[in-house]
């Protein structure tokens, strides 16, 4: 870093400043992730976050195809494991499946 000179010092500061700001932004915003890491939903939310109605989510509840968690007569979901058990479903493209192919013949 080259050394500035007096009358670079507001630039300098703007900068600063700017920076300072974007590294807030981004603290923020990690900080809500993990928020809503554990951020519980009950049946009617869950449902809405499926897009799935409320019978078609119990009914994979009871047949133990989704990730779940029991208190008493109260079922509840995490975001985060609701979101996870969706991408587990990925169905993986033509050129994904060739690129693992070709890895593996490799090894």
């Amino acid at each position: 870093m080259k050394p500035f000179t007096f009358d670079q010092i507001p630039v300098m500061m703007n900068k600063i400043h700017d920076k300072l700001e974007y590294l807030e932004k981004l603290i923020l915003r990690i900080s809500n992730v993990e928020e809503n890491k554990e951020e519980l939903l009950n049946i009617q939310e869950a449902s809405k976050l499926l897009n799935l109605s409320v019978s078609t989510v119990y009914s994979k509840v009871c047949k133990r195809e989704i990730p779940v968690n029991k208190q008493g007569k109260r079922i509840y979901f995490y975001r985060h494991e609701l979101m996870k058990w969706i991408k587990s479903g990925r169905v993986k493209t033509y050129f994904e499946i060739q690129n693992d192919i070709e890895k593996r013949s490799k090894i």
